[in-house]
């Protein structure tokens, strides 16, 4: 399945760009004259600002194909680089998507409350949106698979939208829950696979394509590059190629392709860096239960605590703010009650939750 308007031929990419003609021809082309870029402009200030390689990149388009970035993430990966697609983050991978498998009017499922951004994206599209609870328990906020199942039939959909650790509640799903809800899905419906906290769950999935899904990763987690806005989709080559039909060429600039090559190559930082996240995420998990707070289980950069009420949660955001912290509320009423917060070292601070534990303490 595929948005109807692009069941044919084309339409094709005007602009494949300078690297991609040079593969093409097997030789260098040093001399760009047809591209119409500022490449005479001196920079001088950026180049005092942010230095001489940014300013260098900065004057010309990205590879619009991100090919050597894409090489070395099948390497990392052990897939093959025709099964991914880079784009501008996993926001801009969602809207991707849906413009290449939707057309106006498609129903699409997703939770109740998970990352509001889908749904943004998915009634600017003209999409109808069905949403079904998640399963609540003590402890537990997770993503229901057999009514996001139930939900695909009985309403003909033609996506399903699952984020994996889930967002906002922390909550993963085993690679066997995925591949039943894959197995079970109808024939003309895909999963759109949001795996944004992926580096941080504890039983790494591999990174192969499955039947009929899109799986998106982002560079702005784990990877510290979420100013940059990079991020890849894993799909089977034939819905990667309905996807670059609709894909804003030069969407991913230089600069933010060059910082994941080089954020790549040295992915033992990464590594450490996901390994500090985990730790400082159990121990704010520690300090807020310590505090009485019901804390959920989290695969994520994030904790999440469930309140009392909506009413509690809303005094605490506010009365977080007015000390100058930010922490998440979900925005949809079906998790009013749910509070996130990111484990950075800032959220471990002595007193920076302060007025949350004094609500706790009432």
């Amino acid at each position: 399945m595929r948005a109807s308007h692009l069941d044919r031929e084309g339409p094709d990419n005007p602009f494949p760009g300078r690297q991609a003609l040079e593969r093409r021809l097997g030789h260098a082309l040093p001399h760009q004259l047809g591209s119409n870029e500022g490449l005479d402009m001196p920079h001088r200030a950026l180049t005092e600002a942010l230095g001489a390689p940014v300013a260098e990149l900065a004057r010309a388009y990205g590879d619009a194909q991100a090919h050597d970035l894409r090489q070395q993430l099948a390497e990392q990966l052990g897939t093959s680089h025709d099964t991914l697609l880079v784009d501008a983050g996993a926001d801009s991978l969602i809207a991707l998507t849906l413009r290449a498998l939707c057309d106006t009017g498609t129903t699409v499922i997703t939770s109740a409350g998970t990352y509001p951004t889908f749904r943004y994206f998915a009634e600017g599209h003209g999409c109808r949106l069905v949403e079904v609870d998640y399963h609540q328990a003590p402890g537990q906020l997770a993503p229901d698979v057999d009514a996001l199942l139930q939900a695909a039939w009985l309403h003909h959909a033609g996506l399903v939208y699952l984020a994996n650790p889930d967002n906002p509640s922390g909550h993963c799903l085993a690679s066997a829950e995925i591949a039943y809800l894959v197995d079970h899905l109808p024939p003309t419906c895909h999963l759109l696979l949001d795996e944004a906290y992926h580096e941080f769950r504890p039983d790494q999935s591999d990174s192969t394509p499955m039947r009929g899904v899109v799986r998106l990763r982002t560079f702005s987690k784990a990877h510290g590059l979420a100013g940059l806005r990079i991020g890849y989709a894993i799909a089977a080559p034939e819905m990667l190629e309905v996807m670059y039909k609709v894909r804003i060429h030069y969407a991913v600039s230089s600069v933010a392709q060059s910082a994941a090559t080089v954020v790549l190559t040295h992915i033992d930082e990464v590594e450490r860096h996901v390994r500090s996240v985990i730790e400082r995420r159990e121990q704010l998990a520690a300090q807020l239960q310590a505090w009485g707070a019901e804390v959920l289980p989290s695969a994520t950069n994030f904790v999440a605590i469930r309140m009392p009420g909506a009413e509690s949660a809303l005094e605490a955001q506010q009365a977080l703010l007015a000390d100058g912290v930010i922490i998440h509320r979900p925005p949809h009423p079906a998790l009013g009650d749910i509070l996130r917060i990111s484990a950075t070292e800032a959220a471990l601070a002595k007193g920076r939750l302060a007025a949350l534990k004094r609500l706790m303490g009432r």
